[in-house]
């Protein structure tokens, strides 16, 4: 099958490139199998979640300097120390386990246990929930590294448990939830933008879209007007956010990722969407482009986030600028030592807190987003927060 490419982005080592090449074979046939269409969201199902093949199912490195993509775990152990501040409160309320969704390179896990550890509250659990068996032994072996002594505590699982207790912790997991990309033309005509074949590889093929949840959801979020307008709707992201909200009899789920509240996602000036692409530390717009070498996402629409959770039966507690949660659960504090004299603008100096608060940075645009059941009083995170509306 026919990659496209770019010259300004970097080529992949031979044995990456034919890999990439068995991915492309792999959803071709796919296509011609669905009658010579699939929408996005399958494209994107199969680029990153196809067994063996997908960017998250197979054994390139994806996240750090030798990777993709940085997170904040990567950047520094303060984004953990900041987290085990909120979930140590959570457990010594309604007790039960630690459970992460998505928990990548495992360094969060590590370094989450680790804080709690040396506060005296680890948790007796630390669950991780993981499809893809590679980054799973990935994950193992970093936290066997870090805690030998402690390896029991760690359980991995791959389907989503019917109950769960204590605190649910999801880190740049939403964004790579397949998602159907929606496009109104001039005359208001409505389509599903999908992948088919052409002679040079992969094409965008729009088919209009029918009647059902996904046009209506289209036409109420599409700002009105007699231009073109193409956007993402992530209902699957929702339905993810529906399952841990019902599941959770006790408790508090934190989701960490950046996007923005719906007045904001679907503005008319973003009439081109939010998808991006990352490949090598750099980002564009090409989801054909080397199919699983590269990760594939789109902004949150938080809104949707927080009415998900409602719907499945939780209470939103807390909605926020990543900045303003780190700050409130003692980034401040941490950083300092203790130090009175330590100020917001020296924090932002510190290299590693300066990426993870500074406005030009990750702390402006993502956003924390928190839901429970049987919590007593403001959780940690928020109580000195500038208070946002979904």
């Amino acid at each position: 099958m026919p990659l496209s490419a770019d010259p300004i982005l970097p080529p992949p080592h031979p044995d990456a490139a034919q890999h990439s090449h068995r991915l492309a074979e792999h959803i071709a046939a796919a296509i011609v199998s669905a009658g010579d269409w699939i929408p996005f969201s399958k494209y994107m199902e199969l680029a990153l979640y196809a067994p063996g093949l997908g960017y998250y199912a197979a054994g390139a490195r994806k996240f750090g300097a030798e990777g993709d993509f940085i997170t904040s775990p990567e950047i520094s152990p303060l984004f953990a120390k900041c987290l085990a501040m909120q979930a140590r409160g959570v457990i010594a309320q309604v007790g039960g386990d630690v459970f992460e969704l998505g928990p990548g390179s495992g360094l969060l896990a590590a370094d989450l246990y680790g804080e709690m550890k040396a506060m005296g509250a680890p948790p007796d659990r630390y669950v991780l929930l993981e499809v893809s068996p590679d980054l799973k032994e990935r994950q193992r072996a970093l936290i066997a590294s870090r805690h030998p002594e402690d390896l029991d505590r760690f359980v991995w699982i791959d389907t989503m448990p019917e109950t769960i207790r204590g605190f649910v912790i999801a880190n740049e997991v939403l964004d790579v939830v397949p998602f159907a990309l929606v496009y109104r033309d001039a005359d208001g005509t409505i389509f599903e933008r999908g992948v088919a074949l052409s002679e040079a590889g992969f094409a965008w093929e729009d088919q209009p879209l029918p009647e059902g949840e996904l046009r209506r959801r289209a036409r109420n979020v599409m700002p009105p007007g007699d231009y073109e307008y193409l956007t993402e709707v992530g209902m699957p992201a929702e339905g993810l956010v529906r399952t841990i909200s019902a599941a959770l009899e006790a408790g508090v789920a934190l989701f960490i990722d950046y996007g923005f509240p719906q007045r904001e996602y679907y503005h008319p000036q973003r009439s081109m969407g939010t998808l991006r692409c990352h490949y090598r530390h750099r980002f564009h717009g090409d989801p054909f482009f080397l199919p699983g070498l590269q990760d594939i996402t789109a902004h949150v629409d938080f809104t949707a986030m927080g009415a998900a959770a409602e719907s499945g039966g939780c209470e939103v507690l807390g909605f926020t600028t990543q900045a303003y949660f780190l700050i409130s659960c003692g980034l401040a504090v941490l950083v300092s030592g203790g130090d009175p004299n330590m100020t917001l603008s020296r924090l932002k100096a510190t290299s590693a807190v300066h990426r993870l608060i500074s406005p030009s940075e990750m702390g402006e645009l993502f956003k924390v987003l928190a839901f429970g059941r049987g919590i007593n009083g403001p959780l940690l995170g928020f109580q000195s927060a500038r208070p946002m509306a979904l």
